[in-house]
C-alpha cells in the first residue's frame, strides 16, 4: 500500500515548532509520521518562508535554521511559480492568495489530503481537509474516510 499524500498548512508547522498548546501534540505526532517516512509530506514553498518570518520574534535564528533543515530533508517541497500566483488569481473562487498557493500547490503535488487547522480557508479546494487531530484518528482507524472527508 502506498503511502498518503500530504500537504501540510503552515499553521500546523508553526504549531510543531513553537509548540503552540493546545495543538502542539498532534502537530509533533504528524510531523514524526511525515518524518518517518509513514506518509509522505508536502509543503507549498511560500510555507518555508512564512514559518521563517512567523517565528522570528519567538525563535532564535539558529533553531528556525534547524527546523527548516529538518523540514527540507523530510518533506516534498513544492515550488511557486510565477504561472501558478497568476492561474490562482484568475480563480473564480478567488479569497486569500496563500490559502489558493496552498490550494495549488496541493493539486500539484497531487496529495490525497490537506492537513490544516483553517479547513474554511479550503472549501473549494477540491481536496479532502483534514485537521491534524482527524488525520491521526483515521490514521488510527486504518486510514478510512467517506467521501466527505469525514471519519467514517
Amino acid at each position: 500500500m502506498k503511502n498518503m499524500e500530504l500537504l501540510i498548512d503552515t499553521n500546523i508547522v508553526i504549531d510543531w515548532a513553537l509548540d503552540r498548546k493546545p495543538f502542539a501534540n498532534d502537530a509533533r505526532e504528524l510531523i514524526n509520521l511525515c518524518v518517518q517516512g509513514l506518509v509522505n509530506g508536502h509543503l507549498a514553498g511560500h510555507t518555508l518562508l512564512n514559518f521563517f518570518y512567523i517565528t522570528r520574534k519567538d525563535l532564535p535564528l539558529e533553531k528556525r535554521k534547524n527546523f527548516l533543515q529538518i523540514l527540507c530533508e523530510h518533506f516534498w517541497i513544492v515550488d511557486i511559480s510565477a504561472d501558478m500566483v497568476l492561474e490562482v488569481l484568475e480563480w473564480e473562487h478567488f479569497r486569500d492568495l496563500e490559502d489558493d498557493l496552498q490550494i495549488k500547490c496541493a493539486q500539484t503535488g497531487n496529495v490525497d489530503y490537506i492537513i490544516t487547522r483553517d479547513s474554511a480557508g479550503f472549501a473549494n479546494a477540491g481536496i479532502l481537509t483534514l485537521s491534524p487531530n482527524e488525520f491521526l484518528k483515521m490514521q488510527r482507524m486504518g486510514g478510512k474516510t467517506n467521501e466527505l472527508g469525514k471519519l467514517s
